[in-house]
């Protein structure tokens, strides 16, 4: 069964986490335990003591006090047709690190907009953050359409509004869903009081959305997580090395390349699951065995001859800031891609990436948290790596201090 993962985002109070909750409760992906718990804790923090479905995805007790959603929370749910991750992202500016951090393995991104509010900067914010992570799919759902009194004037204007900003963020494929997640209208059934909306329901759209090659990238990429050498006297010459497969497929007797040594072998064998086959494809998790015994450390790649990986210690980037603190020219840095790591520092900061334009503007300055800059890498070992826009597997990677171990910054190389 295929999986679809997708993110939430939007404004604060626009109902991401409503949303996620009408459709995890009325696709009875719910539990009556958590059922009669939300009951019990609707009674005290709704309203109107029915049911609140964001309490679903908000499990934090700020979260809960505060009527927002501050942490990405994770929820997963099948219907017959597919299976489901959903990243429900926060909404204020100030944890647009975290939407940046559930956005970067999504196939696809839900855009929330307040009817009444229309297209805002956070919104077109977020639009640019799916572009630059190539989201292949956008879905704008239109929310609180029933404080609007269904106008489908204001859907329409909402929805122009969009494509005129979207031709700007070079979004691909963008639909649009007029909703109320609190009253349910369009999430999972399709609500009779839209008549003149003609197209599918969120659900809907969400089993029925083709998975583009985007989502299986290729040529052939495999990083070493593990060596598998147990050195026994029944696996005396037993040597496996265990990762998962980036991109593309693999097939035994292909002729391969180790990266970054350059050096030349044969695909002896491939395991799946501890028992052997003819070939394995993305995503799937392997042990590789190589026909010649070759130094092959954690972090180092396996990728067919002449599959086109690039290899440098001087990489461009786009990233955005994580940490609190702002960055320090000079500081020092670890960059980790995968199972990959190596020393690095910020050697020049281009400009940032203006949210309204999509252009680049000139800026020195350094980074500030939720800025998202483009900047020139200097690595002390060779990278192996390809464009995001190609492999976002192999082509992303995290930013750590190295005396504080903290994540400051995601990037994508260009």
């Amino acid at each position: 069964m295929e999986l679809l993962k997708f993110f939430t985002a939007g404004n604060v109070d626009d109902g991401k986490s409503t949303l996620i909750g009408r459709l995890l409760y009325d696709s009875k992906s719910i539990s009556t335990d958590i059922i009669e718990t939300l009951t019990r804790q609707s009674k005290v923090t709704a309203l109107n003591a029915e049911i609140d479905l964001a309490l679903l995805t908000d499990g934090l007790r700020a979260e809960r006090e505060q009527g927002i959603t501050i942490d990405v929370a994770y929820k997963y749910f099948s219907t017959e047709k597919r299976k489901f991750i959903i990243a429900d992202t926060p909404g204020h500016i100030q944890y647009t690190r975290n939407m940046f951090t559930g956005a970067s393995n999504a196939d696809m991104a839900i855009i929330l907009v307040d009817a009444r509010n229309g297209i805002t900067e956070q919104t077109k914010r977020h639009s640019i953050i799916s572009s630059l992570l190539s989201m292949p799919h956008i879905m704008v759902c239109v929310n609180k359409m029933d404080l609007v009194g269904y106008d489908e004037k204001i859907f329409r204007k909402i929805a122009d509004d969009y494509l005129v900003f979207a031709k700007k963020a070079t979004q691909k494929e963008i639909t649009f869903i007029p909703v109320s997640a609190l009253a349910g209208d369009n999430v999972v059934t399709r609500s009779t009081k839209m008549p003149w909306y003609k197209g599918q329901s969120v659900l809907e759209h969400l089993e029925q959305i083709p998975l583009h090659e985007e989502n299986s990238p290729a040529p052939g990429r495999f990083q070493v997580q593990y060596v598998i050498r147990p050195q026994t006297s029944k696996f005396h010459d037993y040597r496996g090395f265990a990762g998962k497969i980036l991109g593309g497929s693999f097939h035994k007797g292909q002729e391969v390349e180790l990266m970054p040594s350059a050096i030349r072998t044969t695909l002896s064998a491939i395991e799946v699951n501890g028992k052997e086959v003819e070939s394995a494809e993305f995503p799937q998790p392997v042990v590789l065995h190589l026909k010649d015994d070759i130094d092959l450390s954690r972090g180092d790649s396996i990728v067919p001859v002449g599959a086109g990986q690039r290899i440098d210690k001087d990489i461009e980037a786009i990233i955005c800031w994580m940490d609190n603190l702002p960055f320090k020219p000079g500081q020092r840095l670890l960059l980790q891609q995968n199972s990959f790591r190596t020393k690095a520092s910020i050697k020049n900061i281009i400009g940032n990436i203006d949210i309204h334009s999509m252009e680049e503007i000139p800026n020195e300055a350094p980074p500030q948290l939720n800025d998202i800059c483009k900047v020139k890498i200097k690595s002390a070992d060779s990278v192996v790596f390809d464009r995001y826009t190609e492999n976002r597997y192999t082509g992303s990677f995290i930013l750590i201090d190295e005396n504080s171990n903290n994540t400051v910054a995601a990037g994508m190389i260009e």
